[in-house]
């Protein structure tokens, strides 16, 4: 598994060049941030390693998030975990996501006739953050959830959107991959390129035990409004029973297809809609 340093976002730089930036507002959403998936509860300690803000500032920003009810604070524990606030917003955010209520049907299909995890994603930063799962029921099948985030740059998911974007915003992820991963870029910018070139050929790109050694899988992205927002779509699985040829004639076709059949529902709602 390839492993990224932490870079883009940083308060400090962004306000440096820009003077409307409010270092206090984008410190507090940091911490937000620094909450994985698995994490149940942080502390100061862990809060300030991962998001490089000083203790004594991570002290103050964490009284007034509990204040706010985006974070709740453990006597017992000493720690902080995430407040309703920041659940209901992320409720928000997928409520106003049409194309998951659209999608989840022919997700679940995919996912019971191929045995495997179907899943949406949206990009954030060097990431993609699933907004919709839907999983098979085969012992081997993947158990990501909504909320779980993935590599953009070695994952089928995030090399599908990125293959979906203008060729200068592509280039702009790429300049941020040479920082993130200085050590093996010249691998993921070659990457790319292949995944780039394979989604212009066969409508998807693949990841075959690169992101995580025991997970393969292909990505399609879904693209709205002209290029205006670019989702993507992954199916995949445990590597041990998806060798490469199961993913590229099986898995790939069929996650194309699905994906179209998405994109004429979309159309079907808005001419709908516009009538």
């Amino acid at each position: 598994m390839v492993r990224a340093k932490k870079v883009q976002g940083d308060p400090e730089a962004l306000a440096a060049k820009d003077r409307n930036f409010v270092t206090a507002l984008a410190r507090g959403l940091e911490l937000l941030r620094a909450f994985g998936p698995g994490d149940d509860f942080l502390g100061n300690a862990e809060l300030s390693e991962r998001t490089g803000i000083p203790r004594p500032t991570v002290s103050r920003l964490t009284h007034t998030l509990i204040e706010l009810g985006y974070l709740r604070y453990s006597e017992r524990l000493e720690k902080y975990q995430l407040g309703a606030g920041v659940l209901a917003l992320g409720y928000r955010y997928l409520a106003n996501m049409g194309v998951r209520e659209i999608a989840r049907g022919a997700m679940q299909e995919l996912a019971d006739a191929t045995d495997c995890l179907v899943a949406l994603g949206t990009p954030d930063r060097l990431q993609m953050t699933y907004i919709e799962t839907c999983q098979g029921a085969g012992p081997l099948v993947l158990r990501l959830e909504i909320g779980s985030r993935i590599p953009m740059a070695t994952s089928a998911m995030g090399r599908a959107y990125l293959a979906a974007l203008p060729e200068d915003r592509r280039d702009q992820y790429l300049e941020q991959f040479r920082t993130a991963y200085p050590d093996d870029f010249n691998e993921i910018r070659h990457q790319i390129k292949d995944a780039v070139k394979q989604y212009r050929e066969t409508g998807f790109c693949m990841s075959i035990a690169e992101w995580n050694s025991h997970i393969s899988g292909v990505g399609v992205p879904l693209v709205l409004d002209g290029g205006s927002q670019i989702l993507a779509f992954n199916c995949g699985g445990a590597a041990l029973r998806l060798s490469r040829k199961t993913v590229e004639k099986k898995l790939g076709p069929k996650l194309v297809a699905m994906v179209r059949k998405v994109e004429e529902q979309l159309n079907g709602r808005r001419l709908e809609q516009a009538s």
